[in-house]
C-alpha cells in the first residue's frame, strides 16, 4: 500500500499537533497538509486534491466538520475521522459517511485502531479499483475465436437415396474428374465434389492431402515407406497401397514431425 496520504482540520493548534504525533508513530501515513477553519479545508479538499484521509475536527469557528462534508458532496470524498470533545456529534458523523469518531483527548490505542480500520478501508478500496480496472481492460479485448468445426459426416447422393458416410471411416478419397469417391470400410461412396472443395471442408489434423487426386485419413495409415523419385509408399490398415506426391513431401513431412521427438 502506497502511503496515505492525510489532511488534519482542527481549529486547535494544540489538536493539530497532537494528530501529527500520534501519526509519527505510523511511518505509511503522510500529512499532507494542515487547515485551522473550514474555509481552508474546503479549498484544501477542492479541485484535484490528492488526500486519501481527513482528520476533521466537528467545531470550528466558520464551518463546523459537518458543513465541510455537506459542500463537497458532488467532488470525490477522501475518508473522513471526525474529532471533537463532545459525544453529542456521534450521530451526524456517521450519518456524514464519517469512517470513524474519536473523542479528546486523543486515546493513542484508540488512534491506533482507527488507523487500522482506515488502512482496511483503503485497501479495500484499491483491491475494488484494481477488479474494476482489470474488467474494463478484459471488455476491451476481443473474444477468443471459436474453433474451427468439421463435419463427422459426408452426405452421398443417389437417385431417390441420401445417406451419411461417418468420417472416421473414410480410409481415403480419390479424385475422379468432378467427382470423389470416398473410400470407408471397403466401400466406394461417390460424390458430386472436387477434391479441393472436401479438402476445405475436411478437418485438417486428420484428413491429409499427399497427392493431386488423393486425402487420405491419417488414422488409418499403418505405415509410410519412402519409395521412387522422392514418393512415398503408404499403407493403410485394409492393406490398400497409397503412392503420394512429390509436390506434396513437405505435407507429409510435417505430418510426420509430431510424431518426432
Amino acid at each position: 500500500m502506497s502511503s496515505i496520504r492525510t489532511l488534519i482540520v482542527d481549529d486547535e493548534p494544540l489538536a493539530r499537533r497532537r494528530i501529527t504525533q500520534l501519526l509519527a508513530h505510523a511511518p505509511d501515513f503522510t500529512v499532507q497538509g494542515q487547515c485551522s477553519n473550514g474555509a481552508e479545508a474546503l479549498a484544501a479538499l477542492s479541485g484535484d486534491a490528492e488526500v486519501d484521509l481527513v482528520f476533521m475536527d466537528v467545531q470550528m469557528p466558520d464551518f463546523t466538520g459537518l458543513q465541510v462534508l455537506q459542500q463537497l458532496q458532488e467532488q470525490p470524498m477522501p475518508l473522513v475521522v471526525f474529532v471533537t470533545a463532545y459525544d453529542r456529534y456521534t450521530l451526524q458523523a456517521f450519518e456524514a459517511h464519517a469512517l470513524d469518531y474519536l473523542l479528546k483527548p486523543l486515546d493513542p490505542d484508540r488512534f491506533i485502531r482507527c488507523l487500522a480500520h482506515v488502512r482496511q478501508r483503503i485497501a479495500q478500496h484499491q483491491a475494488k479499483q484494481l477488479h474494476q480496472q482489470l474488467t474494463s481492460f478484459l471488455s476491451t479485448l476481443p473474444s477468443p475465436a471459436a474453433p474451427p468445426t468439421f463435419p463427422t459426416q459426408l452426405l452421398v447422393k443417389q437417385p431417390g437415396l441420401l445417406y451419411f458416410v461417418p468420417t472416421a471411416q473414410v480410409h481415403y478419397l480419390e479424385a475422379t474428374g468432378n467427382y470423389v469417391t470416398v473410400y470407408a470400410q471397403g466401400q466406394p461412396h461417390v460424390l458430386r465434389s472436387t477434391l479441393s472443395q472436401l479438402e476445405r471442408q475436411l478437418d485438417p489434423s486428420v484428413f491429409l492431402r499427399i497427392h493431386r487426386s488423393l486425402i487420405v485419413n491419417t488414422q488409418q495409415v499403418k505405415e509410410l515407406r519412402p519409395w521412387a523419385h522422392g514418393e512415398y509408399l503408404l499403407t493403410l490398415h485394409d492393406g490398400q497401397h497409397l503412392t503420394s506426391s512429390r509436390s506434396y513431401n513437405d505435407a507429409i513431412q510435417q505430418f510426420l514431425k509430431q510424431f518426432i521427438s
